[in-house]
């Protein structure tokens, strides 16, 4: 299994790359100040359980092919764009935010969540993580390489769960303040249907491509 310094170091880098600021740290805050911290924190829930779907397919070594072939890759990248750029054409013209009128919350939450667990899904940078920086604290000599992939994912999720947490219920709170300006409650679709466009836009042209085509 890891060994303890090696966990120790793992906790400190991945915690140096959780608390920096990302798409799923916009996408969770954009949800908390535009529908409430209650579906803030369904979307971190949501983009955790992403997190565990790629430490599963990382220990399974699924991750290694996608790297590999420059097809499945960029397929998964732009897969994720895509997705991005739907979610902000949708609210610029869901008739609902325009009126300020929220939709029935169950639905709401559900779909937070489930949006939360795509956008993760997608995200090549998690996947590159996944690739690049969880495999430096993998011994092969210790045997079991599987368990300690799912292992380290694992930690990268409890730090994840916390860091999303935080940001959720903190938004959450600015954004119960900013709904009572009548301004705001008129302006907020187009705000946060920009911000899913731009990183829509920002997934499908940042971040490195595989070079190869396996």
């Amino acid at each position: 299994m890891v060994a303890p310094h090696t966990l120790a170091l793992f906790t400190v880098a991945a915690l140096a790359l959780v608390i920096v600021p990302g798409p799923n740290v916009v996408y969770i805050t954009t949800r908390s100040v535009a529908e409430g911290r209650r579906a803030g924190v369904a979307s971190a829930l949501g983009v955790e359980t992403g997190t565990l779907v790629h430490v599963g397919v990382a220990a399974a070594g699924l991750s290694y092919l996608i790297a590999e072939s420059a097809v499945a890759f960029n397929a998964v990248k732009y897969a994720g764009a895509a997705y991005l750029v739907y979610l902000g054409v949708r609210t610029l013209l869901r008739r609902d935010a325009a009126t300020g009128e929220p939709a029935a919350l169950p639905r709401g939450l559900r779909r937070a969540y489930l949006e939360g667990v795509v956008v993760n899904v997608f995200n090549p940078k998690v996947i590159l993580f996944f690739l690049a920086l969880l495999p430096q604290f993998v011994d092969r000599a210790a045997g079991a390489v599987p368990a300690q992939v799912a292992l380290l994912g694992l930690v990268m999720f409890a730090l994840g769960v916390a860091s999303d947490m935080t940001y959720a219920i903190g938004a959450g709170s600015i954004g119960a303040w900013l709904r009572t300006r009548p301004s705001f409650a008129r302006r907020q679709r187009y705000v946060t249907g920009a911000i899913y466009l731009a990183l829509g836009v920002t997934a499908a042209v940042a971040g490195p491509s595989a070079r190869r085509t396996g």
